[in-house]
């Protein structure tokens, strides 16, 4: 199925389910992807497609041409909702991530004062100190967690190394109540094994760890854009409609992508 990367340095505005008028920043080289995730439904397609041996972006770089970006937006009065720092793979991961959100930081404070800062993230470096206390600096600070079941997770997330799914629950908790969680919901197959996430085996855990997360709220969604794999199905309205409802029932707000 149909995959993409996303141009260098930023890319966008393009409407988001999730956050509105996005504008994106591409914190992974523009010519390949760099993840420590290799998801059966990334929409920048498999790691293995898409080696890169480009380095990655450097903040001072990236912060010029938002600027850039800002200032032609300002002169069409149209002024992103948010600013999302994401791009081909996991963003934390660029060395220079902090100062890429502090730069940014400063950057909005001046020309776009009403947009939110936001980072779509694996979570997978959440409890690295410094990477920890750059997280606080965004609004909406959204960290995946797909399922606590660490088969689902290698045949799904297909982390790179290791992965310590309580160690991200640890980490997400660690931020008392300022972070988003992030889940996508499918059905379908691939290799010969079951992807349904939405049943209770799965969906009870993963409520059990939001309960202790106490994220400030819950973004759940169907697969709807082109994925390395075949096989994955779309999960119905009514179904993500029953999470949700399980999730508000936690006293967690909840929004769903359809």
């Amino acid at each position: 199925m149909a995959t993409y990367l996303n141009p260098p340095l930023v890319f966008g505005p393009v409407h988001s389910r999730r956050l509105g008028i996005s504008l994106g920043l591409n914190l992974m080289p523009g010519d390949g992807k760099i993840c420590n995730f290799d998801c059966i439904y990334c929409e920048n397609g498999s790691n293995t497609e898409r080696k890169t041996s480009t380095a990655y972006p450097k903040a001072a770089e990236l912060v010029d041409a938002l600027e850039k970006k800002l200032r032609e937006m300002a002169a069409k009065d149209l002024l992103p909702d948010v600013i999302t720092l994401a791009g081909n793979g996991e963003p934390t991961a660029n060395p220079e991530f902090p100062q890429v959100v502090n730069a940014v930081a400063n950057l909005r404070n001046q020309l776009a004062p009403k947009a939110r800062l936001a980072v779509l993230s694996n979570g997978t470096l959440a409890h690295v100190p410094r990477i920890h206390d750059a997280l606080l600096q965004l609004d909406d600070n959204i960290q995946k967690l797909d399922t606590v079941d660490m088969p689902y997770i290698r045949l799904v997330n297909r982390p790179v190394g290791s992965y310590d799914v309580q160690r991200v629950i640890e980490a997400l908790a660690a931020f008392h109540g300022r972070v988003i969680v992030q889940t996508a919901f499918m059905k379908g197959s691939y290799r010969g094994q079951d992807l349904d996430n939405t049943t209770p085996k799965y969906v009870q855990p993963w409520l059990e760890a939001l309960r202790y997360i106490k994220p400030q709220s819950a973004t759940i969604y169907a697969i709807s854009r082109g994925t390395p794999v075949e096989g994955i199905v779309h999960v119905g309205p009514e179904v993500l409609d029953r999470i949700k409802s399980q999730v508000e029932a936690l006293g967690i707000p909840c929004t769903v992508g359809y």
